[in-house]
């Protein structure tokens, strides 16, 4: 098939892996829970000692079979590999970048860091209850938010009490801290 066709590119092997959601600030750092630094080192393990070698095999197998060129388990072997290889690209360099902060050392404060686990109520009087984590460990739905989030910005270093001003969309809203919370640290 012609190349003019096809909607792959030469680019294919840069890392789209990485959401401009979840660019990380110029000249900021990629803070990250030792927890899920642990998590990024196994998804990383996965893929090249299991994953990858799979598919390898897998698309071996299939080359050996003869036409190539409308071979399924080829084609998609192929195509999983380039997957694969660009997610391993883009966890090396998200691990090289990151810098592993223990929350556990806060445990006790009452002041908003990286790690808290924070509730606060807002001007209608509805509580909302986040943990503020690296890029890489957000899950909004359950309330894991990214440190240069909106509201982790604006919750962090204030106090157990303090109020403090939040700018959305919507307007401006005002934020009570009723609650900080940090891991019990390992001994």
């Amino acid at each position: 098939m012609n190349k003019a066709f096809v909607k792959e590119s030469s680019d294919d092997d840069e890392d789209g892996a990485e959401l401009p959601s979840l660019a990380i600030p110029a000249g900021a750092k990629n803070y990250i829970t030792p927890q899920g630094y642990q998590r990024l080192k196994d998804e990383l393990l996965q893929l090249i000692d299991v994953d990858r070698p799979e598919v390898v095999r897998i698309v071996h197998w299939a080359a050996s079979n003869g036409d190539r060129s409308e071979n399924g388990d080829y084609i998609y072997g192929k195509r999983r590999l380039r997957e694969i290889d660009r997610r391993i690209r883009f966890l090396t360099k998200r691990m090289d970048l990151a810098e592993v902060v223990d929350p556990s050392v806060h445990h006790g404060s009452d002041q908003i860091f990286f790690g808290a686990r924070v509730t606060y109520a807002n001007q209608h009087g509805q509580q909302h209850t986040v943990t503020i984590l690296g890029i890489d460990e957000l899950d909004p739905l359950n309330g894991l938010i990214s440190w240069i989030s909106p509201v982790a910005r604006a919750l962090t270093k204030a106090r157990i009490g303090d109020t403090i001003t939040l700018r959305t969309p919507a307007g401006i809203d005002e934020l009570d801290i009723l609650s900080v919370d940090y891991p019990m640290p390992v001994s």
